[in-house]
């Protein structure tokens, strides 16, 4: 009953079909009958004798008005020397060889490392140090932003007189101070930038303060940043600031948290993971966020032109080993550095091992004077007077490291007296 009903009673879906059906048939029909009546006419214009083609070249006779063979077989002959001259040369020629690279060229390095157009960010900026180096950047690489990373834990506190040292080394304090007098009605201070201070480059300094035993900050300082320059510390020589200059912040600190962290652990281990974190962000999105850039995970990173990482140090008899309740001053500081080189050997850095600092008993601007580690690891001079530098020239010597490539995955003592 159904199949009679489908067939007497078709649905409209069974109408249209069958309309396109016939539509079909009549394209077919038509395309076969252009077809026959293109074929008469093709037969004019194909040649009557056909000649084919061996390895590219023609074998067999070459369809031409003349009715003479011999012509086209001396062609062929012609031809057949000529090919056979062609391939002499050849081998007599010498071999191409692929244009040579120097090998820092291949990895993407040049003769000479500059600083120019980079942003370098400075842990510790409020330092003694940390303050020298800023200056020495901002005043020797005019096209250098320098982003200045300072910790401080209240404004009460005495940690912050490192902005107070920070201004003063870079020079925003040199400027022109004007009071009104004390009997007039509108006294007013002011103060302008001297003409001097336009080589200062003040304009390419940023400040921030940061806490680096907190992951997510160190992780948003580091955005765009090209160069770091590590020179925060914990202590203030080999013994804790908190004991050593009776700083109370830092000892409540370390007694209300004992487990926060160090700086010289911890904290180096935040901004290293931020930096690279954020470098491989960065080739992520430059490479369109594909999915070989997510299995890569560092797909496409520039080699850079400048040392991503210069960690300050200091070498093992500058000072006697100090005991805390995290480790000894030598024990924390081998840690760091080889944090350094067995975490991250993707970047380009090198470990400057200072001598002990002397800012009054040694004269700056002296030669710098440097040993790589392996020429001295092994030696052990008992009673020798500890390598000395002065605070400026130490700052000197980090801010140049950054552009000289042959310090690179190294471990240099530097000192000057």
């Amino acid at each position: 009953h159904d199949w009679l009903h489908t067939s007497l009673y078709p649905s409209p879906l069974a109408e249209r079909m069958a309309s396109r059906c016939g539509a079909i048939k009549r394209r077919l029909w038509l395309y076969l009958l252009g077809m026959i009546a293109i074929l008469p006419l093709s037969y004019a214009f194909i040649p009557k004798k056909a000649a084919i083609l061996s390895k590219g070249y023609l074998v067999g006779e070459l369809w031409h008005s003349s009715p003479n063979n011999q012509d086209s077989s001396e062609y062929l002959k012609q031809a057949q020397a000529i090919r056979e001259e062609i391939k002499k040369l050849e081998t007599n020629l010498p071999e191409k060889k692929p244009p040579q690279q120097d090998a820092s060229q291949e990895e993407g390095e040049s003769a000479e490392w500059s600083l120019k157009g980079k942003k370098v960010l400075v842990v510790g900026a409020n330092g003694r140090l940390g303050s020298l180096v800023c200056r020495n950047l901002l005043r020797n690489n005019p096209q250098t932003k320098v982003l200045a990373a300072v910790h401080t834990i209240g404004i009460d506190s005495p940690t912050m007189r490192g902005y107070e040292r920070l201004s003063y080394e870079i020079g925003a304090e040199d400027g022109i101070g004007m009071l009104g007098a004390a009997w007039s009605e509108n006294r007013v201070a002011t103060f302008e930038f001297a003409d001097y201070m336009k080589d200062f480059n003040l304009q390419n300094c940023r400040l921030i303060d940061v806490e680096l035993l907190d992951p997510v900050q160190c992780g948003t300082i580091t955005e765009g940043i090209d160069c770091v320059v590590w020179c925060a510390t914990d202590f203030n020589g080999n013994k804790p600031r908190a004991i050593a200059g009776l700083n109370f912040a830092f000892f409540y600190r370390a007694l209300a948290n004992p487990t926060k962290g160090r700086v010289e652990i911890e904290g180096l281990r935040n901004i290293l993971n931020g930096f690279v974190g954020n470098q491989r962000d960065e080739a992520w999105k430059k490479q369109g966020g594909g999915l070989d850039a997510v299995i890569n995970r560092r797909p496409t990173r520039k080699p850079s032109k400048a040392m991503d990482f210069v960690l300050v140090s200091a070498t093992p008899e500058s000072f006697n080993d100090f005991e805390t309740p995290y480790g000894t001053f030598h024990g924390l500081k081998r840690e760091g550095e080889n944090i350094l080189r067995k975490e991250f050997p993707s970047l380009n850095s090198c470990i400057l091992q200072m001598g002990r600092y002397e800012d009054n008993f040694v004269e700056e601007n002296l030669d710098i004077k440097i040993q790589e580690e392996s020429d001295y690891a092994n030696d052990s001079i008992p009673g020798k007077k500890p390598a000395r530098i002065n605070r400026r020239d130490a700052a000197r010597a980090a801010s140049q490291a950054l552009t000289k490539s042959e310090l690179k995955g190294k471990t240099i003592r530097v000192w000057t007296a």
